[in-house]
């Protein structure tokens, strides 16, 4: 079930919510930090993220799922977000250059329609980054934050989904290793429990930040043919009427019959 809208606005209100928004897009910030001019998509919740990229962007859209509602994004001037389906996205093919996933796959309900309809909206080329639970960690544990919500994912898991979604995961990375509390020690100390995280490779972040890339063709898959499905042989029709045999056969051309054909 997904999470509702102000909960979420709520969350990155808090002390918390402000550690998390700046570790994560930190992790966002490494893979895409250098991008400009693109159309840029936020999937789920991701506002908090793409703020950043917005003055530098060509547009900048976010699109909230239906069941978690929406809220107006920017706050000042025109708005950029809009309630949507996410496995129906009302955009075109391709139209789409980077496509960011946040508080949106863990708790969809068809995770595999959701990615499909981020590869059709992607342009060739164009890249995908997903937020999602890390299954191992503390956040996914705990349900006082959104990142305890839904389902979440171990890095094999993840990997399986976008392959059969046709997305190749390029670049892996994790955040918030602090523990998810509302204690300014832990908090004063987050980039502390970052930097030793990712320094010593622990296995309990609160969640994968993932970059793929989208696959421009699609594999086909070879079917064995059933015995029920193969040709049979043809029979073809006879060319001509067939010939009679036995003793009863006309010698004239007059049709008389033979002694031994009864008349």
């Amino acid at each position: 079930m997904a999470v509702d809208v102000v909960d979420l606005k709520a969350f990155y209100g808090t002390p918390l919510g402000v550690v998390a928004r700046r570790l994560v897009g930190r992790a966002i910030e490494r893979l895409w930090g250098d991008i400009e001019r693109q159309r840029i998509l936020g999937i789920g919740y991701a506002t908090p993220y793409l703020t950043p990229f917005r003055t530098r962007m060509e547009r900048t859209l976010a699109f909230m799922p239906a069941m978690q509602g929406v809220v107006n994004w920017p706050s000042r001037g025109v708005s950029s977000s809009a309630l949507v389906d996410p496995t129906m996205q009302p955009l075109e093919d391709a139209s789409m250059d980077r496509v960011l996933v946040v508080h949106a796959l863990e708790t969809s309900e068809a995770p595999e329609e959701l990615l499909s309809e981020v590869w059709r909206i992607l342009t060739p080329g164009g890249r995908m980054i997903v937020v999602a639970p890390n299954r191992r960690g503390l956040w996914a544990r705990m349900d006082t934050t959104p990142f305890g919500q839904g389902l979440p994912y171990s890095r094999s898991q993840l990997t399986s989904l976008m392959r059969r979604t046709l997305f190749s995961p390029e670049n892996w990375g994790e955040a918030l290793y602090v523990p998810p509390l509302q204690r300014k020690l832990f908090l004063r100390a987050a980039v502390a429990w970052e930097r030793a995280g990712a320094r010593l490779s622990l296995p309990f972040a609160g969640v994968h930040v993932i970059e793929a890339a989208k696959q421009l063709h699609r594999p086909v898959t070879v079917r064995p043919v059933r015995a029920s499905q193969r040709l049979s042989p043809v029979l073809l029709p006879s060319p001509g009427p067939p010939v009679p045999t036995g003793r009863s056969i006309c010698r004239t051309a007059s049709n008389a019959c033979g002694p031994d054909h009864p008349t």
